[in-house]
C-alpha cells in the first residue's frame, strides 16, 4: 500500500467531575473535552509493526485485526493529560475504518472521545460521548506542561484515599494530582504569574492551562 499519513490531535479536558465509582473500581466521570491543534503524526506502510506490544498503537492494530508498519512522530507530551497515546490509538481505528466506540473504550478511557473528536460531553468511564453539534465558537488556550509524568492510575487512587474530594475549580482530580506530584503546585503558580489567570489542571495532569492567548517562556498556545 502507499504510505498513508494521519494526524492524531490532542484532547483538552476543560472540566471533569468524578460522580461515582463502579463495582469494578472504575470511576464514573462527567467531563467536557475538546480537540485542539496539537497533534502526533502516524505514517502507515506495508510491513510489520515494530512498536512495543503494550504501546496503544500496537494494541489498536490488534483490536482491529490489521497489520502495518507504523512510524510515530510524537509531538503531544506523554503523561501530560492531553491524551497522546489515546489519540494515537484513535488514529489507528480511523485508518482501519473502525468507528465502534466499544472497541475504542477497550483500549482506554480517552480513546472514544479521541475517535469522535470535536467537542463533547463525556460520561461513564469515558465510553459515552455526546458531541456538541457545530458551529462552535473559537476557543484559545495557553498550556504549560511541566517535565513531570503523572500516573492517571495513581491520581484516581489518591482521589479515593482522600475521600473523593471536589476540586475548587472545574477539575475534581486537582487535589489528588497535587498529592501524587506536589511539584505541580509550583508550575500552577508559575502559569498564574505569567498570565494573571487561574490555571486548571488538564485531566489527571500534568499540564496546566488557562483560557486565552498569552506569551511567556514555556507556554504553548493551542486552538479548538
Amino acid at each position: 500500500m502507499q504510505p498513508e499519513r494521519l494526524r492524531a490531535p490532542a484532547k483538552l479536558t476543560r472540566s471533569l467531575r468524578v460522580i461515582g465509582v463502579r463495582d469494578d473500581g472504575y470511576h464514573l466521570i462527567d467531563a467536557e473535552m475538546v480537540t485542539v491543534d496539537l497533534y502526533d503524526e502516524l505514517v502507515f506502510e506495508d510491513g510489520e509493526n515494530d512498536l512495543p506490544a503494550d504501546n496503544l498503537v500496537s494494541r489498536a492494530l490488534v483490536a482491529v485485526g490489521r497489520r502495518a508498519h507504523v512510524q510515530l512522530d510524537k509531538r503531544i507530551p506523554m503523561g501530560a493529560g492531553l491524551g497522546g497515546g489515546s489519540a494515537d490509538a484513535a488514529a489507528v481505528l480511523r485508518w482501519a475504518g473502525c468507528d465502534d466506540l466499544a472497541v475504542a473504550a477497550s483500549l482506554g478511557a480517552d480513546v472514544p472521545f479521541c475517535l469522535v473528536g470535536g467537542r463533547a460531553r463525556v460520561r461513564g468511564v469515558g465510553e459515552v460521548v455526546e458531541p456538541v453539534p457545530p458551529p462552535w465558537p473559537p476557543l484559545v488556550f495557553t498550556l504549560l506542561t511541566p517535565p513531570l509524568h503523572v500516573s492517571t492510575r495513581a491520581v484516581y487512587a489518591a482521589w479515593d484515599a482522600l475521600g473523593g474530594p471536589a476540586g475548587d475549580g472545574p477539575n475534581d482530580l486537582e487535589p489528588a494530582a497535587l498529592v501524587v506530584e506536589p511539584e505541580l503546585a509550583w508550575w500552577r503558580d508559575r502559569l498564574g504569574e505569567l498570565t494573571g489567570a487561574t490555571p486548571c489542571l488538564a485531566g489527571s495532569g500534568s499540564t496546566w492551562f488557562v483560557e486565552g492567548e498569552f506569551e511567556g517562556p514555556g507556554l504553548l498556545v493551542v486552538r479548538s
